[in-house]
């Protein structure tokens, strides 16, 4: 914009809302005058721009003092636009050019100005004048000189106005005619200057020339320009340059002198030229940032009479020194109030809000004028530009403090916002300002609990009314925002109304019960406390409160059962655990801890028997039990809670043994030694004899079943497997008659089962004429191995076998006899061979000739036989047989097996005194074989392998079935 200098106030500049473009007159977009306010004001909601009361006097502006160019004088402003509620803010720099009007009349330095002139100069002689001043510029500065003089003497002296390159109007003195001092040695003459202005303004001055004796010669200086730098702030008689001119003349007339040209008052002020030597130094200290140049000229004038001078420009630079720190600046900016260096701010401001405008300068130039500003410590504010304009002085810039972060009223109230400045120079300079920023509160934090989850032990067996706990919340607000009321809700978990069992006070927070509370019925509550502020809007905060009902020992231990009955083996290991009790007490803690012992039944049966784990409850026996000693046992268990004062309880343990396989069947009929006579012409299906026996075990265990294992080669005799009945089931033949041995195998059915093997003796003949007879069979078989049949008469058979003996023989004689025809035509067609078969010589032993034996005759004993008699089964300790499968018997005792089939076995010599068997009977199916030994069976064994004899020699084995098979039994005498 422009504007003329010297106007009345409210003059209009122009609209910046139309200027910029923006629409006016809903009221939504405001303007603000930030800067210039001194001259300058502005519509807020036109925009209208306009002057202020105070006059605008162009001279006297500060930026315009040292302006030669009318176009550079200027007012800056700055025009914020706010859109609504300020959601956001524009900023515009303006700029208005104060036109210079005539207003100042040019005047010369001094009203009587003096100019000397020489004599005998000639005609057009010119003679410099000195400038007049105007404070106006352009058409209103200097337009012309004139000068007023008689018209007598217009001859003499003319003016003459020339155009200097620097733009200036230089007057001059133009010699018309001839001077003659001796005439005349002065003239006064009425110098005129005149503006360009309308109306215009003109002054006068007194021009008196004086002439002097002729000075032919001027001064000239080395050259005409001088131009230097000098560092601001130098210290007064600091040397800038020297100027040096030389004149032809001698004398007075080639004396020099330097005296100031045109020259400004600062350049006198500031400057010292010394007349003789012509050194410029400095005078004052020179401040660049209020003269950055200076420019002027410099005269050598000579002492001629009048003197001849010469003049050169001089131009000093003054080079700018890094001596002013930067300066901020802090203003409001928008609808945010900012006083007295404090602004005000609410909490709930939108991040990135300018809150204040910062302006920054410094009145350096170059790198010295660089600033960089920033803001210092942990706040959340920070500057930003507030315009990105590439034609913004580097010395000179204008920011926008804005929001970094939220503000938070409860956390700071009050933050101390300081900014620094920091120029580039070196050293650099800074300066700082501060900016109080005072959050204003507003109801944005709800009540808080300090524990989301507050938890309360409160005993049972309580009085109604008892103050459980006491809840508080915190509101970081203040005021109205930070008053707290409490209430009772259902917490999110349960759906349950906490309002019949406890209450609060809405303003202590006591919470209450108003019931009486049992543990064992339930042991928590669960309800939530709710704190309420009283701002507007109202925020609420809320916290879990859980009752733990605290016990007391009002229950006693509680038997899972009156009695527990428990069934364990017998043989169990001592130390075993036999049954488990469940004991629990409705209490908790120690009230629940529960102790355990072991009481006495009625007979006192448990006692050193039993023990029990105090933690599991479990029943140990220090015994191994026999069921066949004792069946059962009964005892208390008693249960004591460690509570004050104890509560117990008790229980009975009935505990049964069970029975195990771990007897054998006892046969109790017949006796080993005992006999039984069965007439030849018996039926079928006669009863012989009925074995008994016995087990001590109880249930399958003692479940028995007979059967025959041996001596039945026959088949005559057939046993009832449930009832131990003996019948006869074939038909009796002569060969039947005799002695019959059956051995009898009684197994019970537990697992594994246990056997007892027993001989039943049956005479078979028509009547017992010698009884001798046949108890010396009895006895004899005793002594004779369980494997070897005992079966009717053995001499029914022994002439067919001496047949078949004699036809063996003669059938090996004839073999012999033809053997030796062919041995003896061998050697014939041989020469003799010392291996060749000698006839008629006798072999060592005939395998073939089986030896006699008369029944009648008993057969020879050893002679180590007759060292004493001693009964066959008692050396009997073991009976070898291959077991099926490859197995062996290793004694009598052990069981044998329930397969039918059986190996075959090797014939072993018994001890002294035993009968050769294989010499009355020749078996045709194979036989078990029965290893005696010298050695007496282990007395003391539980299960020994024969029964002491005779009274009942009973054999007990391993349960297996023995199958023992011949057509012959051997004769016993």
């Amino acid at each position: 914009y422009r504007l003329a200098e010297e106007g009345p106030a409210d003059i209009r500049i122009g609209n910046v809302a139309s200027d910029l473009g923006i629409v006016t007159g809903s009221g939504e977009v405001t303007f603000s005058l930030e800067s210039g306010s001194d001259y300058l004001k502005i519509d807020n909601m036109t925009g209208e721009l306009s002057t202020t009361e105070r006059r605008i006097d162009r001279e006297k502006l500060p930026q315009c003092q040292m302006i030669f160019d009318e176009n550079e004088c200027f007012l800056d402003f700055e025009v914020s636009v706010i859109g609504p509620s300020q959601s956001w803010v524009d900023l515009f720099e303006g700029r208005v050019i104060i036109l210079d009007i005539n207003d100042n009349t040019p005047t010369f330095p001094s009203p009587v100005l003096t100019l000397t002139v020489e004599e005998n100069r000639p005609v057009g002689t010119l003679y410099l004048l000195p400038t007049a001043t105007d404070r106006d510029f352009g058409r209103n500065g200097i337009e012309r000189y004139e000068l007023l003089q008689e018209p007598a003497r217009s001859s003499v002296f003319e003016l003459q106005v020339a155009d200097t390159l620097d733009g200036e109007k230089q007057p001059q003195l133009i010699v018309k005619g001839a001077l003659d001092r001796e005439q005349r040695d002065s003239y006064e003459l009425s110098l005129r200057v005149r503006d360009g202005g309308d109306p215009a303004r003109s002054s006068q001055a007194i021009l008196r020339v004086l002439i002097t004796d002729v000075n032919d010669n001027s001064p000239r200086f080395e050259k005409s320009v001088y131009e230097a730098d000098l560092a601001e702030n130098s210290s007064p008689g600091t040397p800038i340059l020297q100027l040096r001119a030389a004149d032809l003349d001698v004398g007075v007339n080639g004396q020099i002198e330097y005296v100031f040209g045109a020259a400004t008052e600062s350049v006198r002020r500031l400057l010292r030229l010394d007349e003789t030597s012509g050194w410029l130094s400095v005078l004052h200290r020179i401040d660049r940032e209020e003269v950055n140049q200076l420019r002027f000229t410099v005269m050598a004038r000579d002492r001629g009479q009048p003197p001849k001078t010469d003049k050169a420009t001089v131009v000093l630079n003054i080079r700018d020194e890094n001596d002013n720190v930067p300066t901020i600046d802090i203003r409001k900016i928008g609808r945010i109030p900012l006083r007295d260096g404090v602004a005000s701010v609410a909490e709930d401001v939108l991040v990135d809000t300018p809150i204040a405008l910062v302006q920054v300068s410094d009145r350096d130039q170059g790198e010295n004028g660089v600033v960089t500003c920033t803001v210092v410590g942990d706040v959340p504010f920070q500057l930003k530009p507030a315009s990105e304009g590439e034609g913004e002085p580097q010395n000179k810039r204008k920011y926008f403090l804005h929001t970094s972060a939220p503000l938070d009223y409860e956390a700071v109230r009050d933050y101390n916002v300081v900014i620094v400045a920091v120029d580039s120079g070196s050293p650099s300079l800074s300066s700082n300002n501060s900016l109080l920023v005072r959050v204003g509160d507003t109801n944005d934090n709800p009540p808080v609990f300090s524990q989301a989850v507050l938890e309360v032990s409160f005993p049972e067996n309580n009085l109604p009314g008892e103050r459980v706990a006491t809840v508080v919340a915190t509101d970081a607000d203040s005021g109205k925002n930070a008053e707290i009321t409490y209430s009772l809700e259902a917490s999110p978990l349960s759906s349950e109304s906490p309002g019949g069992i406890f209450s609060i006070n809405p303003d202590s927070g006591d919470v209450t019960v108003l019931a009486v509370l049992d543990r064992e019925q339930r042991d928590t509550y669960e309800f939530q406390v709710t704190a309420r502020d009283k701002g507007v809007p109202s925020l609420q905060g809320s916290t879990t409160v859980v009752v733990r009902v605290a016990d007391r020992n009002d229950n006693e231990p509680r038997f899972m059962q009156d009695v527990f009955t428990f069934y364990v083996k017998e043989n169990l290991q001592p130390n075993s655990p036999v049954g488990m009790v469940t004991v629990m007490d409705f209490d908790k803690g120690r009230n629940a801890e529960l102790s355990l012992s072991i009481q006495p039944g009625d007979h006192d049966q448990a006692t050193g028997i039993f023990s029990i784990e105090n933690d599991t409850g479990t029943i140990f026996s220090t015994v191994s039990f026999d069921r066949e000693q004792q069946t059962s046992y009964t005892f208390k268990v008693k249960a004591v809670d460690g509570g004050e004062p104890p509560r117990s309880a008790t229980a009975t343990v009935s505990l049964f043994v069970m029975d195990e396989n771990d007897n054998a069947p006892t046969v109790t009929f017949p006796s080993n030694s005992s006999y039984t006579v069965l007439p030849p012409s018996s039926n079928m299906r006669t009863v012989v004899a009925t074995v008994v026996a016995t087990d001590a075990d109880t249930g399958l265990n003692a479940d028995l079943n007979y059967s025959i294992v041996g001596g039945n080669p026959f088949k005559l005799f057939e046993i009832d497997p449930a009832s131990g009945v003996v019948s006869l089931v074939g038909k009796l033949a002569p060969k039947h008659y005799g002695l019959h041995r059956l051995v009898v195998q009684v197994n019970d059915s537990g697992q594994p089962p246990q056997s007892t093997t027993a001989l039943l003796h049956v005479f078979v003949n028509e009547s017992l004429s010698n009884a001798t007879v046949v108890e010396s069979q009895v006895a004899r078989s005793l002594h004779t191995p369980l494997a070897q049949d005992i079966a009717g008469d053995p001499s029914y058979e022994l002439s067919k076998q001496r047949l078949s003996i004699v036809i063996g023989v003669v059938a090996g004689i004839m073999t012999v006899i033809l053997l030796i025809l062919v041995v003896v035509m061998a050697r014939y067609c041989r020469s003799k061979s010392k291996h060749g078969y000698e006839a008629g010589k006798k072999d060592h032993e005939d395998f073939f000739t089986p030896q006699q034996h008369d029944k009648a005759k008993k057969p020879k004993k050893d002679k180590k036989g007759k060292k004493g008699k001693q009964p066959l089964y008692s050396s009997i300790v073991t009976v070898e047989a291959s077991k099926p499968n490859g197995q062996r018997y290793d004694s009598v005792n052990e069981k044998l097996s329930d397969s039918p089939g059986m190996g075959r076995y090797r014939s072993v010599n018994g001890g002294p005194g035993s009968p050769d068997l294989a010499r009355h009977y020749k078996s045709s199916s194979p036989l078990p074989t029965v290893q005696l030994h010298p050695q007496s069976p282990t007395a003391g064994k539980k299960h020994q392998a024969v029964q002491d004899l005779p009274p009942a020699n009973t054999f007990v084995g391993a349960g297996d079935n023995i199958s023992i098979g011949s057509d012959h039994c051997s004769e016993y005498s």
